[in-house]
């Protein structure tokens, strides 16, 4: 007996078998499929960053080679990469980056083709003059993290370079890239929470025929088949569907990379050859997935092999125990000690993940069973005891409808504990106002700066001005600091933070006395008096983020103190903001703003709510097939019951509000036991990216009820797949059973 050529007759002749097949390729083809594209998440952010190392100068390479600086600027919201360049040797001898055209030249430019696009968009002023010199060629797309970064390569001569340039041996090497973190450990989430429901699914499609096969292995059985030739026909009925969904699964993987890279990440979208996996890797993923549904449709033969009478017979299933419950919490325990531990690792998290997500199926039959029993006892009407009945006997096949709902819930419930909280985490972004541009540099540095940036306005049209803020050091009487910024009361109100009242004289404002702190220049100075006749003024914060001490006007300060640190600030109100910006970016600086701080914050609250929606559509859609699927099965294996009943006089309306309960009954009781789990998930998951961050706690919302209520209402529409399959088991002659 060939349990292969046995297993393709099987196919031939029988409708359902065929569908069943069907079925399960196509789970196995979704999970294969998303274990590649989730595994090929953290070689996609390495192949970013090798392409972009070259932008982030290494100033340990100590050479003679070229001059280098680097900066951020912005355009509207969109951060630019700024590199100025000079080459101290032979610019030929200098190894380009791939897709860099040619070192620039002393007045030549390279620019991104995404930047080439804003310079010719906006007026001059506003951006291209940001750039001294004429643009000479682009940089290709192997030259840049994304294909819409803004990035510009400017040449100059080597006395020409701003003065914190470094000499460096040549760009940074792609062996020095590294893979996003976060990108990986939601790869590693999205691995566990997408590919259970997935297989799920899988074992969903494997229960169409389940009942029909058991009694068939056990003819089989009965007939002489010995246990290794059962096993050999299932493991060749099931390695079919396994073998072919594993390879639809490689085949469509291309697409689903492809689809990829239209989803934003950091700032921008993908390159179609990101999304490459190792040879090895990706056999090894598509070898295992099929290899795991053998194991599991095996590991299910126990009683065909052991017991073929009772298969064929059936059976009363043993009751279910409490020890159970046991599994949630130390599932619980394994995951908070590796995100509360110091020595875990992202694996350690992730098994801890999985261990949870695992406890859901060892739980969930046991919920249903004490559900089930409720009815029994408590109800009285035909649905809802016939619905009690099938919960009471066979909790786990009951329960297989509502697995892919609960992990869908658990799902949705961490998502919607992680999003408001890190939503919490945003904010803040310095002291100053949040029209104003500002740059750190040195005292010595300012006042000239100050005098070209004005004169640059001024030629432009503008009627901002730039203003010199130092930094200085307070020291009481018991030895407690505070740094306080050294301005002229009326710009300290236009560019900082703060609200303050202005009185004449010399003064210090604050939140406290000051007038006996003594005044440094910096931290390790003991500091002298401040002018003699200083008054103190009150000074109020405009929000809790902000982190001015103090105030200290000019005249206060007496004249031996020589601030360390200065910062140039332009407020821009009643001028162009991108103007302003040109002006201050043409001193070579980096130039920061509160509202570029907190568009880059809303980026990455922006990516997360994008993979999570992602995420949470495709895990409902998972978890609606298998609980449809389930459904249709559980009637498909209870054609006799049903028969029975409905020869007796039961209607199709009766049956299909039991076969409806049965499935919102457990999925009311696991899917509100999945929301309260995946709550503590989120919490604990959340403890690791607020790590360090004190005064910060998780947020939990009313929306957190959103997934039980939508878990709940997937299960019983899912269920509404019942009524058309009772009524083909009516159409059919019950003697075919």
């Amino acid at each position: 007996m060939n349990p292969v050529r046995l297993a393709f007759r099987v196919l031939r002749v029988d409708g359902r078998t065929r569908a069943s097949t069907i079925l399960m390729a196509v789970g196995v083809a979704v999970a294969t499929g998303l274990v590649l594209l989730l595994a090929s998440l953290p070689y996609a952010t390495k192949a970013r960053a090798e392409r972009a190392i070259w932008q982030q100068p290494y100033y340990g390479s100590q050479g003679e080679s070229m001059l280098i600086t680097s900066a951020e600027d912005f355009s509207r919201g969109t951060m630019i990469t700024r590199l100025d360049v000079a080459s101290t040797s032979d610019p030929s001898a200098i190894a380009l980056p791939q897709g860099m055209p040619k070192f620039p030249a002393p007045g030549e430019v390279l620019v991104s083709p995404a930047l080439f696009e804003r310079m010719h968009e906006l007026p001059a002023p506003a951006l291209a003059d940001r750039f001294p010199g004429r643009v000479v060629g682009t940089l290709s797309d192997e030259a840049l993290q994304y294909p819409e970064q803004f990035v510009a390569v400017v040449g100059h001569a080597p006395g020409e370079m701003p003065g914190d340039a470094y000499h460096v041996a040549g760009f940074s090497s792609p062996s020095s890239a590294r893979v996003d973190p976060l990108l990986s450990l939601l790869a590693g989430v999205g691995v566990v929470v997408l590919v259970v429901p997935s297989l799920v699914l899988v074992a969903s499609s494997a229960r169409l025929t389940a009942a029909r096969r058991e009694r068939r292995l056990a003819a089989l059985r009965l007939a002489g088949a010995t246990p290794g030739q059962v096993t050999g026909i299932v493991a060749a009925e099931t390695g079919v569907a396994a073998v072919a969904g594993a390879l639809l699964g490689l085949a469509i993987s291309p697409v689903l990379h492809q689809l990829a890279t239209y989803v934003p990440w950091g700032g921008g979208t993908w390159l179609a050859s990101d999304f490459g996996l190792p040879p090895v890797m990706t056999a090894l993923l598509v070898a295992a997935m099929p290899v795991l549904v053998l194991v599991a449709a095996v590991a299910g033969l126990r009683r065909v092999v052991s017991n073929p009478v009772g298969a064929v017979a059936g059976h009363t299933p043993k009751p279910l125990r409490a020890w159970r419950l046991l599994a949630l919490p130390v599932a619980g325990g394994v995951f908070f000690f590796a995100v509360t531990s110091k020595s875990s690792s992202v694996a350690m998290v992730l098994f801890g993940l999985l261990l949870v997500v695992g406890s859901a199926v060892v739980v969930g039959p046991w919920l249903t069973f004490a559900v089930g029993r409720v009815f029994v006892q408590r109800w009285r009407k035909p649905a809802g005891l016939l619905a009690g009945r099938r919960l009471l006997d066979d909790p786990r096949g009951a329960y297989r409808a509502s697995a892919g709902v609960v992990l869908a819930v658990l799902i949705g419930s961490m998502a919607l504990t992680l999003l408001p909280s890190f939503d919490r985490m945003s904010g803040g972004g310095g002291d100053f106002r949040d029209s104003a541009l500002s740059y750190s540099t040195s005292p010595k540095e300012a006042g000239p700066a100050i005098a070209r940036i004005n004169e640059r306005l001024a030629a432009s049209g503008q009627q901002a001005r730039a203003t010199e803020i130092h930094s200085v050091v307070l020291t009481s009487v018991n030895g407690s600091k505070v740094q306080a910024y050294v301005a002229k009361c009326e710009d300290a109100v236009r560019l900082l933070r703060v609200q303050l009242s202005c009185v004449p004289g010399p003064v210090v404002y604050g939140d406290d006395e000051l007038t006996g702190y003594r005044v440094s220049g910096d931290w390790d100075s003991p500091g002298v008096p401040l002018v003699a006749g200083t008054r103190s003024a009150p000074m109020f914060s405009l929000d809790a983020a902000v982190n001015v001490s103090a105030v200290v006007d000019p005249a206060a300060v007496p004249p031996g103190v020589v601030p360390s640190y200065a910062r140039v600030a332009v407020p821009t109100e009643g001028s162009d903001p991108e103007v302003v910006r040109t002006a201050l970016v043409a001193e070579g600086v980096s130039v920061y703003n509160r509202d570029i701080y907190l568009a880059e914050q809303q980026t990455q609250l922006a990516d997360l709510r994008r993979v999570t929606v992602i995420g949470l559509v495709a895990a409902a859609v998972l978890a609606g097939c298998s609980a449809a699927i389930a459904t249709a099965g559980s009637v498909m294996d209870r054609r006799r019951t049903f028969g029975a009943l409905m020869a007796a006089g039961t209607g199709v309306g009766t049956l299909s509000r039991a076969l409806r309960a049965e499935a919102a009954l457990p999925a009311l009781a696991a899917t509100i036991g999945a929301g309260v789990v995946g709550m503590l998930v989120g919490i604990g998951l959340f403890g690791l990216v607020r790590e360090g961050r004190e005064g910060v706690s998780a947020v939990l919302t009313p929306w957190l009820l959103a997934p039980v209520v939508l878990g709940l209402g997937v299960a019983v529409l899912a269920a509404s797949v019942c009524t058309p399959a009772l009524k083909r088991v009516r159409a059919e002659p019950l003697a075919d059973e």
